[in-house]
């Protein structure tokens, strides 16, 4: 680890090294913090100097451009201070009050919306889909950009019961937040792979691609003299592990693939101890480029929740709170039999009492 005034080439540099003065003199000294108003946040110190921190939304890919637009930014209003929060949203960190107001005029201006602060929707924390990933079951970008599109007004305005978290993840290896967010959008794949076996054994290790798959469903077998591997349907979960140790695993498949959501996690343990979230729809299409079946879903989830929630109640809070049944009801989603748990211990987890909330 890099020690703060050490010079070294091990490790990264001391996080002190890039901290504003104002931070670092009353570091460990704050108060109390406060959201004026959506996007801007107060941390106010035992001595009464002030932070003041000014967030906006990003594209989360950025380009060069982009990012010399942030440095100029900072560099005119906050003293060259600026951050990355988790969820890709870029914050500027002031200690002048006075540049709050031309800051948040000028980011207005070069189309970057100031919000996502207190009982909002922050930016949505993604994975790459079509852009990088090979096994991708549909496309980040272009599914969260229609999100957001429709859930703009959720994050430049603080009307909702409390702050709500939304992740996408392409597939369910889940390199995004989807097992733990408010909302999450999960692309799915619904068939096994299709075996290349005359490219197989050209480019793939047998062994290695047996071991990759978590539920043993890949199995050794000769095809035309060659080795090569069968894939057993009922233990396969279409992950694609497979995929990534041999690409003549093709599970990416236009016409089956589609896209998941799910509903009431959250990882703070606040009022409630951390939630996994759980299975709403259970299948959507792929409709680039606008995505219509998915949005108007998170929408519709999105007003309902803040119709019937209770003040600070996260999402999965309120479910637990009406039950299941009525969330389904209110929100006018089927229930259907891929909603029941078939785990081969989630006996363990049913509600077992006839007390059911509807």
């Amino acid at each position: 680890m890099a020690v703060a005034g050490r010079k070294t080439d091990i490790g990264p540099p001391h996080y002190e090294n890039f901290l504003p003065p104002v931070i670092k003199r009353n570091y460990g000294k704050w108060a109390y913090h406060e959201i004026p108003e959506p996007g801007v946040l107060v941390h106010v110190s035992e001595s009464g100097e002030k932070l003041f921190t000014v967030r906006a939304g990003t594209p989360r890919i950025l380009s060069i451009k982009t990012i010399r637009t942030f440095a100029d930014l900072a560099d005119k209003y906050a003293d060259g201070y600026l951050r990355f929060t988790s969820r890709n949203n870029v914050e500027f960190l002031l200690s002048d009050e006075g540049k709050v107001f031309p800051l948040k005029t000028e980011l207005g201006t070069l189309g970057y919306p100031v919000g996502g602060t207190g009982n909002a929707i922050s930016a949505i924390v993604h994975t790459q889909g079509w852009v990088h990933c090979h096994s991708a079951a549909s496309d980040a970008s272009g599914v969260v950009k229609s999100l957001m599109d429709a859930l703009y007004p959720r994050f430049t305005s603080m009307d909702l019961p409390a702050k709500l978290r939304v992740a996408f993840a392409c597939c369910l290896n889940m390199c995004g937040a989807v097992h733990c967010s408010d909302i999450a959008v999960l692309g799915v794949h619904t068939r096994p792979p299709r075996i290349d076996h005359s490219e197989l054994p050209k480019i793939c290790e047998v062994p290695t691609l047996i071991s990759s798959c978590p539920t043993g469903a890949i199995r050794p077998t000769t095809v035309d003299g060659k080795p090569s591997v069968e894939v057993e349907d009922g233990q396969c979960m279409y992950c694609g592990n497979c995929y990534t140790v041999c690409p003549a695993m093709k599970i990416n498949n236009p016409k089956t693939d589609g896209i998941s959501i799910w509903v009431g996690g959250k990882v703070s343990n606040a009022r409630h101890e951390p939630m996994f979230s759980k299975l709403a729809i259970p299948f959507l299409p792929n409709n680039p480029p606008r995505w219509t079946e998915v949005v108007d879903a998170v929408v519709n989830i999105v007003d309902v929740y803040a119709k019937h929630a209770r003040k600070h109640e996260r999402m999965g809070e309120w479910i637990e709170r009406i039950g299941w049944p009525r969330f389904f009801k209110l929100t006018g989603i089927p229930f259907t039999k891929y909603h029941i748990d078939d785990f081969t211990h989630a006996g363990e987890t049913f509600r077992r009492s006839v007390h059911l909330k509807s």
